[in-house]
């Protein structure tokens, strides 16, 4: 990396770490713990990546890049717009105050972190490489992480309400996972 690389890295990090503290580990939400090292995951992903962003645009593995990464962001508008249109957060910005189940969350628990999921999949797809595979690994294991520890934080929240949610859907993938 180089030293403008590093100091992307750096303030990116801090950003995140700030963002993280202010939005969810302050409030005692954990989840927020393993979405900064999510964000953080993806943060190095794109610095690894960037550089064959428009490289080859037509090659198989660019082609599979874009799908990913333009369904992330079709997932992350539909799931944002649904969870500040009927979630109700109470600060702004996280913390629902009604239990969402129309929509994506009809079928998925989690529609924002399935978005970075695929954004974090699509994001590797542009060069894959030992390092961009690692990460998206961390990537995938600390949604999978973020997932659990806020549907216990749900669970406290929303009680029996959350739980036959919890049975009727999936975690991310509908039908599916």
């Amino acid at each position: 990396m180089s030293s403008a690389e590093i100091i992307i890295l750096i303030t990116l990090t801090i950003a995140n770490g700030w963002f993280s503290w202010v939005v969810s580990i302050k409030d005692k939400r954990y989840h927020g713990i393993f979405r900064f090292i999510s964000f953080e995951s993806i943060i190095i992903l794109v610095l690894l990546n960037y550089p064959v962003w428009f490289k080859d645009p037509l090659a198989w593995y660019q082609v599979i890049s874009w799908i990913l990464l333009a369904g992330s962001i079709l997932v992350a508008f539909f799931g944002f717009y649904l969870f500040y249109h009927y979630g109700k957060p109470d600060d702004g910005m996280e913390e629902t105050t009604v239990l969402i189940t129309t929509g994506l969350y009809r079928y998925i628990r989690h529609p924002l972190y399935l978005s970075l999921i695929l954004g974090g999949f699509g994001v590797l797809m542009k060069d894959l490489h030992r390092f961009q595979i690692i990460f998206s690994l961390v990537n995938l294991s600390a949604l999978y992480l973020t997932a659990r520890v806020e549907e216990k934080e749900m669970l406290r929240k929303f009680g029996r309400e959350y739980e036959n949610y919890m049975k009727g859907t999936k975690m991310f993938i509908p039908f599916i996972l």
